[in-house]
C-alpha cells in the first residue's frame, strides 16, 4: 500500500506542478524555475477501514435520503450563485477568444477630411490598413497562457461555488431534520416533566414530599418547556436557508420526516489527488500558469516587436461642394519594427516584479497543498471522534432505556411509583437527545470532510442567452 501511494504521489503531485511550469514557460527564453517540493503525505493518518467510499461527485447520496437528493439537484439547477458563476465563466471565455486574436492579421478601414487653409477646397482621404504582429520571443504563447489561466480561474471559482452550494444544502437539510428530531424528543421530555411535576405536587399534598421537591420539579418543567424554542427557531432558520440556496423567496415545501442516516464509508483517495480536486489547489496551480505567462510577456517586452504592415490610401481634393479633383492613390507594404533602446530600466523592473510574483505563486501552491492536506486530516480526525462519541452515547441510551423498562416493571409489581418511572423516562429521553446531537455532529463532520477535498458535482450546462 505504501509503495502504491508513494508512486501515485510522485507521479500526480510533482508531475502536475512540473506540467504547470513547462506549459506556462513554454517557448519563453526565461531561466527555468526550480521545481518546489509538494509536502503531502503518502496516506491518510486518520482513515480507518470503514467500508467502501461513496461517489466522490455525489457524496450526499450516502445519506440515502430521496428528498435530500431532490433538493441538491434543484440547487444545482436554480441557485443564483451558480448562475452568476456560469456567466462569469462565459465572460472569461469570451475575453480569452479576444486575446487569441491579438497576434492575428488585423484589417481596418479609415477616412479623413480636412479643409484647405484658405477654405477654397478640402481634402478627403480613405483607405485600408493591415497589420500582422508576430509573437516572437514567447509573446504569443505567454498571451495565450494568461488568457487560458483566466478562464481556468473562472472555472475553478464555479467549481468552488458548486462545492459550497451543495455542502450548504446538505448541511441545512441535515440540521433541519436534526432540529425536528430534537423538537420531538424535547416535547416528550416536557410532557414527562409535566407529568412528574403533577405527581410530585400530589405527593406534597399527601405530605409525602417537601415543597423543595415540588419547586425542583417545577424548575425542571420550566427548563424543558424553554428548551423547545431552540429547535423551532433552528427549523425555521434552516428552511429559510434552503429557500435562498434554491433561489426561492419563500420557504420551500419539504416532504418526509425521517432523519437522514449516514452509512459507513472511507476516503480512499490519496493525498496527491487533492491536486486535481480541491479548488484552492487548482486555483494555486492556475496562478502559477498566469504568473509565468505574465513573466513571459514582460520578458518579451525587452526585445523588439516585429510586424508586417500594409496600407492602401486614396486622397481627393474637393473643389466647391461636390467636384472631385486630383485623386491620388498610395500603396505601402513592409516590416514594422519597434525597438526599445533606453527606458531607465523600467522594463527590466517589470521582469523582476513578474519573476517575484511567479516565485510567490509557487510558494502559494505549496501552501495550498499543505493547508488542503491539513484540513482533510483534521476533518478525518473530527469524523473519527464523532463516530466514537455516537457509539458511546448509543450504548448509554440503550442502558437507560433498559433502566426505564426496569422501572416500569417495578411499578407493576408495586416496588416503585410513577415518579420513579417518570424520572427514568426523563433520563432515557435526555440520553436519546445526546445521541441524536452526536449523530448530527457526525453528519456535519462528514459534510465538512467531503467539502474540504473539493467534492462537487459535474459542471452544469452554461446559461443560455
Amino acid at each position: 500500500m505504501s509503495t502504491v501511494f508513494r508512486s501515485r504521489f510522485a507521479v500526480t503531485a510533482r508531475a502536475a506542478l512540473a506540467l504547470a511550469f513547462s506549459a506556462a514557460l513554454g517557448a519563453c527564453s526565461v531561466a527555468p524555475v526550480p521545481e518546489p517540493p509538494v509536502d503531502a503525505p503518502e496516506a491518510w493518518r486518520h482513515n480507518g477501514a470503514l467500508g467502501p467510499a461513496p461517489d466522490f461527485h455525489g457524496w450526499w447520496h450516502a445519506f440515502g435520503d430521496a428528498e435530500l437528493d431532490r433538493l441538491a439537484e434543484r440547487a444545482l439547477a436554480e441557485n443564483l450563485s451558480l448562475q452568476q458563476a456560469a456567466w462569469r465563466v462565459r465572460a472569461a471565455r469570451a475575453l480569452a477568444d479576444r486575446s487569441s486574436t491579438a497576434l492575428k492579421p488585423d484589417l481596418a478601414a479609415h477616412t479623413f477630411a480636412e479643409p484647405a487653409p484658405d477654405s477654397s477646397a478640402s481634402y478627403f482621404q480613405a483607405g485600408f490598413d493591415a497589420k500582422w504582429e508576430f509573437g516572437f520571443f514567447g509573446r504569443g504563447q505567454s498571451n495565450a497562457r494568461v488568457a487560458a489561466a483566466d478562464v481556468g480561474l473562472a472555472e475553478v471559482d464555479a467549481d468552488a461555488a458548486r462545492v459550497t452550494v451543495v455542502a450548504e444544502v446538505v448541511r441545512a437539510y441535515v440540521e433541519m431534520r436534526a432540529a425536528e428530531r430534537r423538537l420531538d424528543l424535547m416535547a416528550q421530555l416536557a410532557e414527562t416533566s409535566r407529568r412528574k411535576h403533577t405527581l410530585v405536587a400530589t405527593r406534597e399534598r399527601l405530605r409525602l414530599a417537601s415543597a423543595s421537591d415540588t419547586d425542583g420539579s417545577a424548575a425542571e418543567l420550566a427548563s424543558a418547556e424553554a428548551a423547545l424554542a431552540e429547535p423551532r427557531v433552528a427549523i425555521e432558520r434552516n428552511r429559510a436557508e434552503l429557500a435562498v440556496l434554491l433561489g426561492q423567496s419563500r420557504p420551500i415545501a419539504i416532504t418526509g420526516a425521517a432523519s437522514p442516516s449516514l452509512g459507513t464509508f472511507a476516503l480512499d483517495t490519496a493525498p496527491a489527488d487533492l491536486v486535481r480536486t480541491r479548488p484552492e489547489i487548482r486555483k494555486a496551480e492556475l496562478e502559477i500558469l498566469k504568473a509565468a505567462g505574465e513573466l513571459g510577456i514582460a520578458h518579451a517586452d525587452l526585445y523588439p516587436r516585429l510586424a508586417l504592415g500594409g496600407s492602401l490610401t486614396t486622397a481627393w481634393r474637393i473643389v466647391g461642394h461636390t467636384q472631385l479633383a486630383n485623386a491620388d492613390s498610395t500603396v505601402a507594404i513592409g516590416p514594422l519594427i519597434d525597438i526599445p533602446i533606453f527606458d531607465w530600466g523600467a522594463r527590466r523592473a517589470v521582469v523582476d516584479a513578474r519573476d517575484a510574483a511567479l516565485q510567490a505563486a509557487v510558494v502559494g501552491y505549496r501552501k495550498a497543498v499543505l493547508e488542503g492536506v491539513a484540513e482533510v486530516e483534521t476533518d478525518l480526525a473530527t469524523l473519527a471522534g464523532a463516530r466514537e462519541r455516537v457509539d458511546a452515547l448509543a450504548r448509554a441510551a440503550a442502558a437507560l432505556e433498559r433502566a426505564e423498562g426496569s422501572a416500569a416493571t417495578l411499578r407493576r409489581v408495586g416496588l416503585a411509583d410513577d415518579v420513579d418511572r417518570a424520572a427514568a423516562r426523563s433520563a432515557a429521553l435526555r440520553a436519546e437527545l445526546d445521541a441524536a446531537d452526536a449523530e448530527n455532529a457526525r453528519n456535519l463532520a462528514f459534510i465538512a470532510l467531503y467539502k474540504s477535498p473539493g467534492g462537487a458535482p459535474l459542471p452544469s450546462a452554461e446559461p443560455s442567452r
